[in-house]
C-alpha cells in the first residue's frame, strides 16, 4: 500500500508566513473612482455636442468604456450630465480660492481675477458652454432643476467670497447682495465666453479684462 505523505511540519516556535495581500478598497470607493473617470471621458463630448445631441451610446463611442459600462455607472444621459458638471465646477470653484487666500491688495486680487477668467475661458470654452446649454435646460426640463440650482448657488457663493474679499482689502462695504454680484459678473463672462466661441477671440478676452476692472469697483460703496 502507497503511504500517504503529508506537508512537513513548521519547525517549533516558527509560524508560517501568508502570502501579503494588497488592502481592499470599500466598493463604493472604487464605484465613485469610476463615475469620476466617466465623467472626465464624457465631458469632452458633451462639450462639443451640447445637451440634446448627446445620448450615453455618443458618449461610449468617443470614450474607453463601452455602452454597457456606461449605462451600468449612469442610469440616463441627464443623471450622467448632471454629474459631469457637478464634477468640473467642483474644480473649477477651488482655483478661485486660492485668488481669495492669497491677495494681500484690491489691485492683486482684481488682476488675479481677471487673469483667471481669461485663462479658464481660453483653457475650457466647450466646458462653460455646457454649463450654459444646461442652466437653460433646466427650464424645461424638471429633472435638471435641483442640480442646477444647486451648482449655481456653489458659483455664487464662489463669487460673493471673491468679491466680499475685494471689499474687505479696500476698506469698504459691499454695495450688492450675493445674486446681484454673481448676476453682473457672471453675465459678463457669459456675453465673453459667447464673442470668444462666435466673433473675436481675442478681442472679447480683452474686453473682459476691462470690464472686469471696470466693474469691480462698482460693486463697493462709494
Amino acid at each position: 500500500m502507497a503511504r500517504t505523505r503529508t506537508a512537513p511540519e513548521a519547525p517549533s516556535g516558527a509560524s508560517a508566513k501568508a502570502p501579503a495581500r494588497t488592502p481592499r478598497r470599500p466598493p463604493a470607493d472604487r464605484y465613485d473612482e469610476r463615475r469620476n473617470q466617466l465623467a472626465e471621458s464624457a465631458l469632452q463630448t458633451l462639450g462639443e455636442l451640447g445637451y440634446a445631441r448627446t445620448s450615453l451610446r455618443e458618449i461610449a463611442n468617443n470614450s474607453q468604456f463601452s455602452h454597457g459600462v456606461v449605462h451600468y455607472y449612469f442610469a440616463n444621459k441627464t443623471e450622467l450630465i448632471v454629474y459631469c458638471v457637478r464634477h468640473y465646477k467642483a474644480q473649477c470653484v477651488r482655483r478661485y480660492d486660492g485668488l481669495v487666500a492669497h491677495s494681500t491688495t484690491p489691485e492683486e486680487l482684481l488682476t488675479s481675477f481677471a487673469a483667471k477668467l481669461v485663462e479658464t475661458l481660453q483653457l475650457e470654452a466647450p466646458m462653460h458652454r455646457l454649463w450654459y446649454d444646461l442652466r437653460t435646460q433646466s427650464m424645461f426640463e424638471e429633472p435638471l432643476r435641483e442640480a442646477v440650482l444647486m451648482i449655481d448657488q456653489t458659483l455664487e457663493d464662489m463669487i460673493w467670497r471673491v468679491v466680499s474679499r475685494y471689499a474687505e482689502l479696500s476698506g469698504a462695504d459691499v454695495a450688492m447682495t450675493p445674486a446681484a454680484a454673481y448676476g453682473v459678473l457672471d453675465g459678463l463672462f457669459q456675453q465673453a465666453l459667447l464673442g470668444y466661441l462666435t466673433a473675436e477671440p481675442q478681442e472679447a478676452l480683452d474686453t473682459m479684462t476691462d470690464q472686469v476692472h471696470a466693474l469691480m469697483p462698482l460693486t463697493l460703496r462709494g
